[in-house]
């Protein structure tokens, strides 16, 4: 096992990265508050680790459950509500801890419904997806989409446990681990261009779940953004560079509907926009732009825009951003491959041929 430390002063949590954590009492009993568990899972992870997690802790805590449908479609309010009803109806005080048992969207929602409960109450993170374990279930961001705007409703939570279980992702289906790549490839480009590199010539034992291969890939990933979220716990400052492709990766899944793109398929088209941009501006070398391409393919990856998307689409839904200032549009593009940052000052003009270049020029 690994273990990383999110360092948040008095409000910080271990992140556990290994095989077998699922059945380990001891790593998980410590940051359970009180005696009731309430296991929040959906109806494809429950049938594969609802059981075994339940097994750990009956003994010890009295432990119920509430099962969702799976998928980004239902991150609603009203899926939230399903969460309130089953812990007032089974009377769960505010001592209680939730534990989110599944990918990102279960992540988000149990979250929030952690931070609204009783005004706030403990949780703990199991994430059994790629992009869950590298990516949603660290730092402490909830939330709900709507169907103006992708997670516009929500609020910072920390989680007292994030125990990212390797086991889980063998039965991950290969699209879903694709997608949880993109989120991978995302920190080599903001901050860490020899991860960059690794990721360059381990995509085979990645694409093949290999163990040894995914725990460095977790680690590395989980690295960077915990010493990110110890620099910015609130999103005021260097936080949003993680945002990188993503303020045009929500604009496709805003509009194609939640759930038929994969969030990190829309990323990973949107990455590809992001470093365009970059190139555009002047900022990174055709070089390193072709480099991102190839990458992205290599795992599979979309790195072209959907069809039916125009630039005035795209900017109709990049406008309902959480980075919008005053109206005025900013984005995440890279300095440099490794070095990233938040800016309204590119030209507009290179904006309108990055979001047409896709589909009438090949670039992407």
């Amino acid at each position: 096992m690994k273990t990383l430390n999110v360092d948040l002063g008095n409000r910080s949590y271990p992140i556990h990265i290994g095989s077998q954590l699922i059945q380990k009492l001891d790593i998980i009993a410590p940051h359970i508050h009180g005696h009731q568990v309430m296991i929040v899972s959906n109806t494809t992870v429950a049938p594969l680790y609802l059981e075994a997690l339940k097994n750990t802790l009956a003994d010890d805590f009295q432990v119920a459950e509430v099962i969702l449908p799976d998928g980004e479609a239902y991150k609603t309010l009203d899926h939230v509500n399903t969460i309130f009803d089953a812990l007032l109806e089974q009377r769960f005080n505010r001592t209680c801890t939730l534990i989110a048992l599944g990918g990102g969207v279960i992540g988000d929602m149990t979250g929030f419904a952690a931070a609204s409960y009783q005004r706030g109450v403990n949780f703990i993170q199991v994430p059994t997806t790629l992009l869950s374990q590298v990516d949603s279930s660290v730092g402490g961001k909830t939330g709900v989409n709507h169907p103006l705007g992708k997670n516009m409703i929500g609020a910072f939570w920390q989680p007292q446990l994030v125990l990212a279980d390797t086991d889980t992702l063998q039965t991950l289906p290969d699209r879903e681990l694709a997608a949880g790549i993109a989120e991978v490839i995302k920190y080599g480009l903001i901050r860490d261009p020899e991860f960059f590199s690794w990721l360059e010539s381990n995509v085979t034992p990645l694409k093949q779940k290999e163990a040894s291969a995914l725990k460095e890939a977790i680690y590395r990933s989980c690295q960077n953004k915990a010493d990110v979220v110890a620099q910015d716990e609130l999103e005021g400052g260097i936080r949003a560079t993680l945002n990188l492709g993503h303020t045009f990766g929500h604009a496709i899944e805003t509009e194609q509907g939640y759930g038929n793109w994969l969030h990190g398929e829309a990323v990973a088209t949107g990455l590809l926009m992001a470093t365009d941009l970059s190139y555009r501006e002047g900022w990174i070398s055709a070089e390193d732009n072709q480099r991102t391409k190839q990458l992205l393919q290599a795992f599979d990856l979309p790195v072209v825009p959907p069809e039916n998307m125009s630039a005035k689409t795209f900017i109709s839904h990049m406008l309902v951003d959480k980075k919008v200032l005053d109206g005025n549009l900013r984005l995440v593009l890279l300095n440099s491959l490794g070095s990233a940052c938040v800016t309204s000052s590119f030209s507009k003009e290179n904006l309108q041929q990055t979001l047409t270049a896709g589909k009438k020029l090949g670039i992407f």
